[in-house]
């Protein structure tokens, strides 16, 4: 009986900037704090922030009646125009955009400017990729997160094409979209801009699945990469169980389980990780 807890597993580079940078206003106070939608995807690490005086801001609007103060930008980043709003509102504002997804809205500046198309492989729904989206100049972008939809978009045969990805999308998937477009004939960069660290994460992930009898994927349910673990595990384990905190897991499933691996996505705080890895091995 063995637990194999993947070494990639917890806080990314860029999702430990932004709760950093977080705490670190924190302890200088001098003002009111808010963060411009959850800094990244986990409640828990949230709800730890609200309780230390930090408020979320969901509408760009709500800055107008609020008391001047900082506004943190999650890691996830935004778009051109709500930064400007921000501006307009007179706020200091406190950028913890990721800066693997800042370069991603360098790129798009730029050659969207130089009259290329912008293709974005990514969750159209996902904040980062709207985010992405909005450093575009000009209409020409087209979103696909799948087979059908790229096998379905049209781009006038004129025009240059740069396809960029959501910095945690699926590697694989990512690789077999940009075939099925380049098989249309376009002059065609392909910018992968999938963050380092998501493919060590799915790449482990995949072998710890397919080595053991039962997988767990920890991450909160709105969180992106989490649920591209949990679909790569899946595939390769049957027995994977998606979880948010220890409270999620019945840990009696275990008990004639031979050996478990554990995941995390890049916003799960190690203080989870360690609380189900500790359970798992009581179980076993």
């Amino acid at each position: 009986m063995k637990v194999v807890l993947a070494k990639s597993a917890g806080f990314c580079f860029g999702v430990k900037r932004a709760v950093n940078m977080v705490y670190g206003e924190v302890e200088k106070s001098g003002g009111p704090i808010y963060t411009y939608g959850p800094i990244i995807h986990n409640d828990e690490v949230v709800k730890d922030f609200e309780s230390k005086g930090v408020k979320l801001v969901k509408e760009i609007k709500d800055f107008a009646k609020l008391p001047k103060g900082k506004i943190v930008i999650r890691s996830h980043g935004i778009s051109r125009t709500e930064y400007e709003e921000m501006e307009a509102y007179g706020f200091t504002i406190i950028d913890a955009t990721c800066p693997f997804v800042r370069k991603i809205h360098r790129l798009v500046d730029e050659h969207s400017a130089a009259g290329e198309y912008i293709v974005i492989i990514g969750n159209p729904k996902h904040p980062e990729v709207c985010g992405i989206r909005g450093w575009v100049n000009g209409e020409n972008v087209s979103i696909i997160e799948s087979a059908e939809e790229a096998g379905a978009l049209t781009i006038p045969k004129d025009k240059k094409v740069c396809i960029v990805s959501q910095t945690t999308f699926n590697y694989n998937k990512f690789q077999e979209l940009v075939e099925i477009v380049c098989e249309k004939g376009y002059d065609i960069i392909v910018l992968n801009t999938i963050c380092n660290a998501t493919e060590e994460r799915q790449t482990e992930a995949r072998q710890i699945a397919k080595d053991v009898d039962a997988m767990i994927v920890i991450g909160d349910k709105n969180s992106s990469n989490t649920q591209k673990l949990f679909e790569i595990c899946n595939k390769e384990c049957a027995n994977t169980y998606y979880i948010q905190t220890s409270r999620d897991m019945d840990y009696s499933l275990l008990e004639s389980i031979n050996n478990v691996g554990i995941t995390a996505g890049a916003s799960t705080p190690n203080n989870i990780i360690e609380e189900v890895s500790k359970n798992v091995r009581n179980e076993l």
